[in-house]
């Protein structure tokens, strides 16, 4: 019975105890629209990210899509760079970053990230702006769903759907086309001629954006995302959340705007649940915190407009931390927040400077297993090698490779004349490395194969190998 709890109401109703699935919803959630300065910032934070996540694939830069994840060439396109399978390291480096930057946020300011920013509170604003659209605010939609079937619910409800799948498709499609190329993918689809791989994957993430966005949306914030869970751990007593000032609230009642509620010992608080009816995950922020809340201030914005209303002060539902609430003070420079940024700053200065110094030519110098280490030919000690040029600029390039080694010691190189290799391509070049047997003083030892592009001397890379030759 694990995943099984009792409901308050039916513990505090006829005294017998009944069960629901702890992963089924209680009712679906209508939200109130609200106007203020947290909504406004969601809206503001969200609708770039939009426009970048739509529009960015249709950006070419030199006949190409400006970022394109070839997944068969395994060649991820970003820019005016190519990264191939061995710079995986630098994916690694960016998720760590991006973790240790959610980390010195949620430090600072506690689930901003879910409230503002999340895909999943992005895409939900979109379909609850289809609702409103289509089926009117909060008290309409409910008596809409309870109303029985007819003309007017009908297109109602096809118009929501109907938007709802637009966008669905469109995100599809948008998602897609990093991978496929989105021009080819539209072209594709609308010709029939689409791989049936592409068709599957744009239909499923249409129907996943739809389902998702669509009915599931506050479950997926309470039963679904890991960071509910663990968020807990990176808060402390100066972390800034939407919390509700008890002190100042308690004890909650309505009342008429304009009588003297202090003397009849009641609170700022009227108890409008206009804080409960706008808050997209259904939690009432006066229980205190919780891990469901996301920190989209919506409620902040709802009691504010009440307080306007009533003539009281603003602020009894605001973003501040448990200090605050009881010592009026908040500790904002803290050690904890410090070192996440410190971190955060560091690691962010060598991935630059990795990114800057990285060159687009890679050499990676194998010994020939199919030859003997070495061998002996008219005095002199030849090693082979197998050298695999990996071209990841976006221009062809001309070839030279080179020998660099212990002062003192001739190296002759033999390779190919002309070593040319196209943009993105990877080139095996075999070539035989000698020495004059009369100056080899051990039997092996370092050398250095530089690759470097004859039109371009900047672009080079060294490999270090090894020179084996006889015992001494």
């Amino acid at each position: 019975m694990s995943d099984l709890i009792p409901t308050r109401e039916e513990q505090e109703g006829d005294g017998q105890v009944r069960y629901r699935m702890l992963y089924e919803s209680d009712d679906k959630v209508y939200t109130r629209h609200i106007s203020g300065i947290y909504t406004r910032v969601r809206k503001y934070t969200g609708l770039p990210l939009l426009a970048a996540f739509f529009f960015i694939p249709w950006i070419n830069l030199e006949g190409r899509q400006a970022v394109l994840f070839d997944l068969p060439e395994r060649k991820f396109h970003i820019l005016w760079s190519t990264f191939g399978p061995q710079d995986g390291f630098l994916l690694a480096w960016i998720l760590i970053m991006a973790a240790f930057a959610l980390f010195a946020v949620t430090t600072w300011l506690g689930r901003v990230w879910c409230g503002f920013t999340c895909p999943q509170t992005v895409w939900t604003m979109m379909f609850m702006w289809a609702e409103r659209l289509c089926e009117g605010d909060r008290a309409k939609r409910i008596k809409l769903d309870a109303a029985p079937w007819s003309l007017e619910k009908a297109l109602r409800k096809s118009g929501t759907y109907a938007i709802w799948l637009l966008i669905a498709a469109a995100t599809a499609l948008a998602f897609v086309g990093y991978f496929y190329g989105i021009r080819d993918l539209v072209v594709d689809l609308a010709s029939l001629k689409a791989h049936p791989q592409a068709v599957f994957w744009v239909a499923f993430f249409t129907l996943a954006t739809f389902f998702n966005a669509g009915f599931l949306r506050e479950q997926v914030c309470k039963y679904m995302c890991p960071y509910a869970r663990f968020q807990s751990v990176m808060y402390d007593q100066d972390t800034l959340a939407v919390q509700y000032d008890a002190r100042r609230g308690e004890t909650r009642g309505p009342r008429k705007k304009g009588i003297d509620y202090q003397s009849e010992g009641l609170g700022d608080c009227i108890d409008c649940y206009w804080c409960v009816q706008v808050c997209p995950v259904d939690i009432d922020i006066r229980d205190g915190m919780q891990y469901e809340c996301i920190n989209c201030g919506l409620c902040v914005d709802a009691c504010n407009s009440v307080m306007d209303k009533m003539g009281y002060p603003r602020g009894l539902i605001r973003f501040t931390s448990e200090d605050e609430l009881e010592t009026g003070r908040t500790n904002y420079l803290r050690p904890r927040l410090f070192g996440y940024a410190l971190v955060l700053a560091a690691m962010v200065g060598l991935f630059s400077y990795q990114l800057l110094t990285r060159s687009p030519v890679e050499a990676e110098v194998l010994r020939d297993r199919g030859a003997r280490m070495y061998r002996e030919y008219r005095g002199d000690i030849q090693n082979v090698y197998t050298v695999k040029i990996n071209n990841m600029d976006r221009t062809a390039h001309e070839f030279s490779i080179r020998v660099e080694g212990r002062e003192g010691v001739d190296y002759s190189l033999r390779k190919p004349r002309q070593i040319y290799v196209g943009s993105g391509e990877i080139y095996a070049v075999p070539i035989r490395v000698s020495v004059p047997k009369d100056q080899l003083r051990d039997s092996k030892h370092d050398i250095h194969i530089v690759v470097q592009a004859v039109d371009q001397p900047e672009l080079q890379d060294r490999h270090q190998t090894v020179f084996i030759g006889p015992k001494r």
